[in-house]
């Protein structure tokens, strides 16, 4: 009896990308894995990607599972994958975004090697000639294989994009991405990484993320908020976890994500009503959880301050904001 390779689901939702689509789906037919399933989820896109969509399912059928659906967001179409997903292992690739032909391969392979539940690439940031513009390495200095019980400070210092990782489809039994908010990933891929006793890595860097120009300039809005909620969604979850006692890394996931990453998103608020109510709502959650100013300017992401570690513009915008200096902080921003 021969061994059939594991089988990976890769979902692909779908919103207005026609001129994209046919670079990132090109990418994953030319995986070196070849059992998968491409399951692209159009969320009831307005331009041409319907068309592109079939086009593929016809010359692929054995591969491309197509879907269309009304519009519900991303972790809509997302879900809708999870559920129509018959692979052992799922990925999720981004529709504007492309990967390297052997991500996949090399991903399965390490996660059976390790009996991993989750697999992580790097990621590197490319323009639209293909151009790398930034390397972002995901977990430096660490080895292949990673006992979390051993290194659980990669929770706190992770970056928790659901797209450069794999996952054993077991891991969303009962789980979903939370519909109707932004920051859905920092919801929900904690929760993942809680239920595995051993996650693997790659230094390579598989996953393309298209920085693009044409997308409109994202407004920054009172919907940061939800950052916070995902925070307190993913501690609710963290002590029920097996690693409840682990209390210095949940502070440092709450400093990293609740702090760090909203204040990162805070600078761009232009609206100084928003901003003034973002800023106390995020004061009161530091007050709440006992972070105080001295946790906040130690806290060190894979072993090095992280604050000395910023460019410095940022660096300057978040130590305005901890000297309460919202009137420089407005010129600034």
């Amino acid at each position: 009896m021969t061994n059939v390779p594991s089988k990976v689901s890769i979902i692909v939702p779908v919103y207005n990308v026609e001129n994209y689509l046919a670079k990132c789906l090109d990418s994953l037919i030319n995986q070196t894995h070849q059992h998968i399933e491409i399951l692209v989820v159009n969320d009831g896109s307005k331009d041409n990607s319907e068309q592109i969509i079939q086009g593929y399912a016809k010359k692929y059928p054995e591969k491309i599972k197509p879907f269309t659906k009304e519009n519900g967001g991303l972790s809509d179409a997302r879900n809708f994958g999870i559920d129509r997903a018959t692979g052992d292992y799922i990925g999720f690739v981004d529709s504007d975004d492309y990967v390297t032909p052997t991500m996949f391969a090399e991903m399965v392979n390490l996660a059976e090697k390790h009996q991993s539940k989750m697999v992580i690439c790097n990621i590197q940031k490319v323009d639209q000639n293909g151009n790398v513009t930034q390397k972002l390495t995901q977990i430096p200095n660490m080895p292949e294989k990673i006992d979390l019980k051993k290194n659980f400070s990669v929770f706190a210092d992770l970056s928790y994009f659901a797209c450069n990782k794999l996952f054993k489809k077991e891991l969303f039994e009962g789980k979903r991405f939370k519909k109707g908010v932004h920051f859905e990933d920092i919801q929900l891929i904690p929760q993942l990484l809680l239920e595995c006793e051993i996650i693997a890595q790659t230094q390579n860097f598989h996953y393309q993320y298209l920085e693009r120009t044409d997308s409109i300039t994202k407004t920054h809005t009172e919907k940061g908020l939800d950052i916070l909620k995902a925070v307190e969604d993913v501690e609710n979850y963290f002590k029920n976890s097996n690693y409840s006692y682990k209390n210095k890394e949940l502070k440092n996931f709450q400093i990293f994500e609740g702090v760090y990453s909203f204040l990162a998103y805070l600078a761009f608020v232009k609206n100084e009503t928003t901003f003034n109510k973002m800023s106390e709502k995020l004061k009161l959650f530091m007050k709440e959880r006992g972070i105080k100013m001295k946790d906040i300017l130690g806290y060190s992401r894979f072993g090095k301050n992280y604050l000395l570690s910023l460019p410095l513009k940022k660096k300057i915008f978040y130590l305005l904001f901890f000297a309460g200096q919202k009137k420089l902080i407005r010129k600034l921003v």
